[in-house]
Order: C-alpha cells, then sequence, then structure tokens
C-alpha cells in the first residue's frame, strides 16, 4: 500500500456497499423527484447519454449534468433531476430488470437520457464521518479527461461494463452490478481527488501532497499521541503554517480528523464480543478509560456501552 494512501485506509476502516436500483431511458421532457435519503444513504446518478439538471432543494443549488458525470449525495438532501425544459414530464412506464433493477422509460419526443441511478450504503456510525468529510454534492467527470490511466478514464471503463451488465440477463448480472456499483464509491472518490477543482474536505488534501504525511501518519498509526508539532514535522512545515493549510484544506484541524479515525475504530472494535471498553481505549490511544467514554460519547452521541448494544441489535436483524 502506497505510504500515503489515506484513501484505502478509509475504507478498510468503514464498510461501503452499493446497489443499481433504476435505468432511466427518457427522452425530453422528463423529471425524477428524491426525497432525503435516509442516514446511512448516499444516493448517485451517472449520466450515460444525454444531459440533465440537478437541483438541490434544500441548498438552492442546481448544476447541470453532461454525459460521463457521476453526481453523489452524501448529505442525502432532497433534490430533483429534470432536463430542464420546465415542461410536464412525460408518462414514466416501468419494468423489472434481469438483474433485480427497474428499467424506466418514458418514450418522450425530445433529448434522449441514459442514466443509472442507485445508492451506497455506510455502516453507523461511520456514515457521519462520511457527510463530515465530503461535500453536499459531489460531481465527478468521466469524460474528457485527459490521460489513458487516470481515475477519470477508469470510471468511464467502469460505468460501460455498468452500462453492458444492465443490458440483458446474464448469470451473476445483479451481484456483478452491485459490485460494479461499490467499486463506483471508491473510483468517483479518487476520480474528484485527482480533479483541479477537488472540494474542501478530505478529498482536497490530494491536491496538497505536502500535507499527505501528516493523514497517512493518523490513519497508519491512530492511538499514536500525535501532537501538533509531531505532524507539522512529518510535513516539514511550522506549526502554525500546518494548522492553517490544513484547515484551509480540509475545513477543520488535523486533531480533529485524528478524534474521528480513532472513534471510527473504536466503534468497529466495540462490535467484538470479547472486547472489553477497557482495551478499545488502548487500542485508539486512550490511558483514561474515563477520557475514552468522554470522547466517543460526544462524538457518537451515545455511550460505548450503548452503542455496543445497538451494534448487535443491528446484527441481530441484518
Amino acid at each position: 500500500m502506497p505510504e500515503a494512501d489515506w484513501l484505502s485506509q478509509l475504507l478498510h476502516m468503514i464498510t461501503v456497499t452499493g446497489q443499481l436500483e433504476v435505468r432511466c431511458v427518457y427522452g425530453a421532457p422528463w423529471r425524477v423527484d428524491r426525497t432525503r435519503a435516509a442516514p446511512h444513504e448516499i444516493p448517485y446518478h451517472a449520466v450515460l447519454r444525454g444531459r440533465a439538471v440537478i437541483e438541490d432543494l434544500e441548498a438552492g443549488v442546481s448544476r447541470e449534468l453532461l454525459a460521463g458525470d457521476i453526481v453523489l449525495l452524501p448529505h442525502g438532501s432532497a433534490y430533483v433531476l429534470h432536463d430542464g425544459s420546465g415542461h410536464a414530464p412525460a408518462e414514466v412506464h416501468e419494468r423489472r430488470g434481469p438483474g433485480g433493477w427497474t428499467l424506466k422509460e418514458n418514450g418522450g419526443p425530445g433529448e434522449p437520457l441514459d442514466m443509472l441511478c442507485g445508492r451506497f450504503f455506510i455502516e453507523p456510525p461511520h456514515n457521519q464521518l462520511i457527510r463530515d468529510y465530503l461535500p453536499t454534492a459531489l460531481v465527478v467527470r468521466a469524460m474528457g479527461q485527459e490521460g489513458a490511466g487516470s481515475a477519470a478514464s477508469h470510471l468511464a471503463s467502469l460505468l460501460e461494463l455498468m452500462r453492458l451488465e444492465s443490458t440483458g440477463d446474464k448469470l451473476g448480472g445483479h451481484a456483478i452490478l452491485n459490485a460494479l456499483t461499490a467499486a463506483l464509491f471508491t473510483l468517483s472518490l479518487r476520480a474528484a481527488s485527482e480533479s483541479d477543482e477537488a472540494p474542501t474536505g478530505l478529498l482536497a488534501l490530494a491536491g496538497h501532497p505536502r500535507l499527505a504525511p501528516a493523514v497517512a501518519a493518523m490513519f497508519a498509526e491512530p492511538a499514536r499521541p500525535w501532537s501538533l508539532p509531531d505532524l507539522a514535522e512529518l510535513c516539514s512545515m511550522s506549526r502554525a503554517t500546518f494548522m492553517r493549510h490544513f484547515q484551509d484544506m480540509l475545513g477543520r484541524s488535523a486533531i480533529d480528523l485524528l478524534a474521528d479515525i480513532r472513534m471510527s475504530l473504536a466503534a468497529n472494535e466495540l462490535k467484538k464480543p470479547a472486547t472489553t471498553t477497557e482495551s478499545v481505549a488502548e487500542t485508539v490511544g486512550y490511558r483514561s478509560v474515563a477520557a475514552f467514554r468522554r470522547a466517543f460519547t460526544g462524538k457518537m452521541g451515545m455511550t460505548p456501552g450503548n452503542w455496543r448494544r445497538l451494534a448487535r441489535d443491528i446484527e441481530a436483524l441484518a
């Protein structure tokens, strides 16, 4: 694993699965309305052909999506997708696709659209970590990017494979599509981090390689008693310069990120039946169990014991 591959370390820490739900084959005029998603869900849409306008109803922001664009809604906001004409949408007919997803068509006479729609699922409490470090809407471009080996070009190939898998009744198609959807999440984050327009948050750190050693170190050794001078030294910066750059890129401090990493790891450890709260506290860098309980409760909104019981209940229902 590359020294600064914090994305692999992050996704090893959390569990992300995916599901393709709908393939929209529309002609304008058309419209798709979506209510707020559940806390552990991130809706996504991939425009294979045509264009679409997405309106975030909560933020009051709209953006045009072109062929090859993938949009993720990490904060689960309510939104609308439409063709931009303002006309009443044509009637939609749907049928169950061979892979368990739904094919929706409307026979509209206008500009054609081919779009894949689905969701990513992130196990709690890690869904909050993702929301804190990703923007409200993340748009990634998979076409028109230079470089055959770029994440964008790989993303374009992945979308083409998803399109092919969703066109026929192939053995194992449903499982393959869901596996490809999970890969779509990681590859979208990588492509966004390589973009010149990487948003503030974890993805922006890739555009600031001098900060990468500190981020990689916190993911690799979260239990180590890192101080700001320690982390700044890894990046060959003064403490003040490091703090300023980190806050500008991430939108929060390095100590905040370290605490989030520790609490996410602690949540995973607390699921293990034979693991005590004392051993979990030590594993994530706390010498005092009382200090760990305070930190965990403040971050997760519940005590370690309550989280352990909730996690067991969730697992029993799965």
